[in-house]
């Protein structure tokens, strides 16, 4: 089977927080399940180098806008190799090759009749003397009353026009902007009205979608479908490839999700091989990203794949809720966030994987505690997985002298494991990442039962047989325990292939083949609980500061 998947493009304007590992990361978890199954993945993703944040940034801080792009992306790609993304490709949106490929799809778009121009009012700064992209624009939402920016609303989700905001200012000087008119080209959105209604309503019969996304664009579907300009006076981006309007850009609602595409012939060209498996009818597609961008990948990007004639729309919507940090709303102006480069110094990148996957925002809102991520690394990836590995290899160690008894494996536990591995792996394919990584544990702490029951310590001196027996157990529960948390954690899993000599992962039960054990380390160390106490209190101290 070939499976695409594709993980929002955060913006290169500020580091990565939690809230950004937490929403992405079941993206990589799909990954290297589909390749242990021996399926064709190809995963993507990037940097956006082109939102008008870059350009807000680079005005703060007196530098052009190449140097943040250039800066982010950098960080981004260290950050998500050290918490263990597997990429087939990362790239980024300022790329030649990108805005290519961008610029025919807007061709394509333009030539089968979905494009048009339109003369517009557009906010204009005369303090500035320009036209203000959306995002320089805030306000007050006309909807909620809440603070909003010019393209969308946070709080309520509604997809906004800059002129729709109350109270209007500008974000470079804080001047009330006026309308000034100004031709744009707009997308014909509302042309697939009948064609979206009918797709969403087949992902929600088949539950495809996160509930989030179905009734957001429920909701979209039932207010009408309006269509949207495509072009914007922008100072970086994509040039418009229409004669005479090159200076105006492609708006980045159309040319970021645009960004799956150039990204997936990006690999292709790289490594001499075709993307077409993964733009077909055929494609089991799935996109990861949070809720703020769930209209992009369930009404404009299948709207801009069925008018440029691609029939391969998103099939998995997978809209993460939002993270919070100790019971507050995240907030990287208020610097109440914890930020990956910081996380990674200090802390195990399979500890955060499996803390923000047991605790994912799937369904709603979760919160990230430093008592809670502590506590549970040390009673469950240290107390109950660490420490399964660890009492059987060193009774292994001391007992058998490092070799591995060859005995007869229960086989009520051969079942469980492939049972197991059904279950776990449907979940995974229905984007039920923490309830897969629930039943793993569940299975664990009967490893750890088990393992007290037979009592080998006894065993070995009374019944020598039954022990090998016990022992043969517990090294098959080990290794197939290596492969099931391969896709959650990858780390300590490479540890384990490694002691026990694994081959490539699989998602079928294996025995273990080697004969004797390197020496035994423990997987997982214990995080002193102190601290809990020090991490709340530099959080609190960097957010006074700011």
């Amino acid at each position: 089977m070939n499976i695409f998947i594709g993980g929002a493009w955060p913006y290169a304007n500020g580091s990565l927080h939690l809230g950004h590992i937490a929403s992405l990361l079941s993206g990589d978890i799909l990954a290297r399940y589909y390749r242990a199954k021996g399926d064709k993945v190809l995963y993507v993703s990037g940097s956006d180098c082109n939102g008008t944040p870059i350009s807000i940034r680079a005005k703060q801080e007196g530098v052009s806008s190449q140097e943040v792009a250039d800066k982010y992306h950098k960080e981004f790609s260290y950050c998500f190799s050290k918490v263990g993304f597997t990429y087939d490709c990362y790239t980024r949106t300022d790329t030649e090759h990108h805005h290519e490929v961008v610029q025919d799809l807007f061709l394509q778009l333009l030539n089968n009749g979905y494009i048009y121009k339109n003369e517009v009012k557009q906010a204009f700064c005369h303090t500035c003397n320009q036209f203000l992209p959306d995002r320089f624009v805030e306000g007050i939402c006309p909807n909620c009353r809440k603070d909003a920016r010019g393209d969308q609303c946070d709080h309520c989700s509604t997809l906004l026009d800059p002129l729709d905001l109350l109270e209007k200012r500008c974000k470079i000087c804080g001047d009330a902007p006026s309308s000034k008119n100004t031709e744009h080209f707009y997308f014909e959105l509302s042309a697939f009205q009948a064609e979206l209604e009918e797709y969403v309503d087949h992902a929600n019969k088949h539950h495809l979608w996160r509930e989030n996304a179905i009734h957001l664009t429920e909701r979209y579907l039932k207010e009408g479908l309006h269509d949207r300009p495509v072009s914007r006076d922008l100072p970086i981006g994509v040039s418009v490839p229409v004669k005479g309007y090159e200076e105006k850009k492609i708006y980045v609602w159309i040319e970021a999700v645009s960004g799956y595409f150039s990204a997936s012939k990006k690999w292709a060209q790289d490594f001499d091989q075709s993307d077409a498996d993964f733009w077909n009818s055929n494609t089991k597609s799935y996109y990861i990203h949070g809720k703020d961008n769930i209209p992009f990948h369930t009404l404009i990007w299948p709207s801009i794949l069925l008018g440029a004639g691609i029939k391969s729309l998103p099939m998995h919507i997978v809209s993460n809720e939002y993270l919070t940090i100790e019971k507050k709303k995240l907030s990287t102006s208020k610097n109440w966030a914890i930020w990956v480069p910081n996380m990674l110094k200090k802390y195990e990148p399979d500890s955060i994987r499996y803390f923000l996957t047991i605790n994912a925002p799937e369904n709603r809102d979760s919160d990230f505690s430093w008592r809670e991520f502590i506590y549970s690394h040390n009673s469950e990836l240290l107390g109950a997985y660490g420490n399964f590995i660890n009492r059987t290899l060193k009774f292994i160690e001391k007992s058998y002298s490092g070799n591995f008894p060859t005995g007869n494996i229960d086989e009520q536990i051969k079942r469980e494991v492939q049972q197991l591995y059904n279950d776990a792996g449907k979940l995974i394919e229905d984007t039920h990442f923490k309830q897969a990584l629930e039943l793993i544990f569940e299975f664990i702490r009967r490893a750890n039962k088990y393992f007290d029951e037979m009592k080998p310590w006894i065993q070995i001196k009374d019944d020598p047989k039954n022990c090998d027996n016990t022992m043969a157990t517990c090294v098959y529960i080990i290794v197939n325990l290596a492969q099931l948390l391969q896709p959650f954690l990858p780390f300590s899993s490479e540890e384990i292939k490694k002691l026990l000599e694994l081959s490539d992962y699989k998602w079928e039960a294996i025995e273990c083949s080697a004969t004797s054990l390197k020496t035994v380390s423990p997987l997982f160390k214990r995080i002193d609980v102190e601290n809990i106490a020090a991490e709340v209190e530099n959080l609190n101290r960097k957010s006074e500061d700011n």
